[in-house]
């Protein structure tokens, strides 16, 4: 009975048919694209839009900001998650931001708002409840309301100081419900303001790692060419006196690719590396004495005024120089010449500069 029903259950009307995964995959595939391309042209209409009333965003900020005011950013559900996108990039790129979310600003939170700050209200509706209860009692703070939603008639549009139009169109949903193309473009839009203020207040790539003090970006940022060099015992250097062997023994001890090479006061005159050694020892084969290459004066084989750096310079920037000149070793002079420290390539990733 058992075997029968089953097998009867299996034939029965309304069973879901196999799929193959060939055609899962596929499938999954061209919806993959189908979203691209309304996200695509969806950015692209709210790049369109761009106008007036984002100049006039720019200067409520500008204006609220040089007051000492902050930018508040708030929203609701997906949208929350897009202010707090978007506050950060505002913050890390000069733009002081913090975001508020608008049921704890009801019960407390407001407290943390200022007059003379500025909020920035997400809802791609424009009719979000908790957004439309916030507006008077941030009114009542002192600040001026900037919107961004995806109709102008909406009753957050009409609520507000400054209306930002978000003109995506529908959502990649198929529901048309889950937030998709909508918050893309709104994310967008909060890109275009950051970058827009970063280059009204001439935020610079200093004050940008001021802000990133750690990880990889702010090391590369921050380190000079001084924090990164070899100096005392990590320094080969020799006189221009020394002998092909001295030099070696000074690399050797330094465990150092290179040998500075000095003259009085210290001055640079030329750096000797071990591929210079190597083709040193090729060029002499079958000359006799190997001895007569090791005794040999550094300065006759050394690279002479090679290129240098001074300490201040950004770490950042000796990775260019390396890559142009096709070097694995860096001298590092003072003002007046003299050897100071070494930069070796090799000692860049342990320093998270490459």
């Amino acid at each position: 009975m058992r075997k029968g029903t089953r097998k009867g259950m299996r034939g029965a009307k309304g069973t879901r048919p196999r799929v193959s995964r060939a055609s899962l995959v596929s499938r999954a595939l061209s919806r993959a694209r189908e979203v691209f391309d309304i996200e695509i042209e969806g950015l692209k209409r709210t790049r369109a839009s761009l106008g007036p009333s984002f100049e006039a965003a720019v200067g409520a900020i500008l204006a609220a900001v040089r007051s000492g005011g902050m930018v508040v950013v708030t929203g609701v559900g997906k949208s929350l998650h897009v202010a707090e996108k978007m506050s950060g990039i505002l913050s890390s790129t000069g733009t002081r931001s913090f975001v508020l979310n608008p049921v704890q600003a009801m019960h407390g939170d407001l407290g943390s708002v200022s007059r003379g700050d500025i909020l920035i209200a997400l809802s791609f509706s424009g009719e979000s409840e908790e957004i439309l209860r916030l507006i008077p009692a941030v009114r009542r703070h002192g600040l001026k309301v900037i919107s961004m939603t995806g109709s102008g008639k909406s009753a957050l549009a009409t609520l507000s100081d400054v209306h930002v139009e978000i003109p995506c169109g529908s959502e990649a949903c198929p529901f048309g419900m889950a937030p998709t193309n909508s918050t893309t473009a709104t994310m967008a839009m909060g890109d275009a303001l950051a970058m827009a203020l970063l280059d009204a207040q001439k935020f610079n790539v200093s004050d940008y790692a001021l802000n990133h003090p750690a990880g990889a970006i702010g090391k590369a940022l921050l380190l000079s060419v001084g924090d990164v060099m070899r100096t005392g015992e990590r320094l080969a250097k020799v006189g221009s006196s020394a002998t092909v062997m001295e030099a070696l023994m000074a690399m050797t001890a330094a465990q150092s690719g290179s040998a500075v090479v000095v003259g009085s006061a210290g001055k640079l005159l030329g750096i000797f590396t071990d591929g210079d050694f190597r083709r040193l020892v090729s060029a002499g084969r079958g000359a006799g004495d190997s001895s007569l290459l090791l005794s040999a004066p550094v300065s006759l084989h050394m690279t002479e005024k090679p290129f240098f750096v001074r300490a201040d310079r950004p770490a950042a920037d000796i990775v260019k120089v390396f890559e142009r000149r096709r070097i694995d070793d860096l001298p590092v002079c003072d003002e007046k010449g003299r050897v100071v420290g070494l930069v070796d390539i090799q000692d860049l990733p342990k320093m998270k500069v490459i």
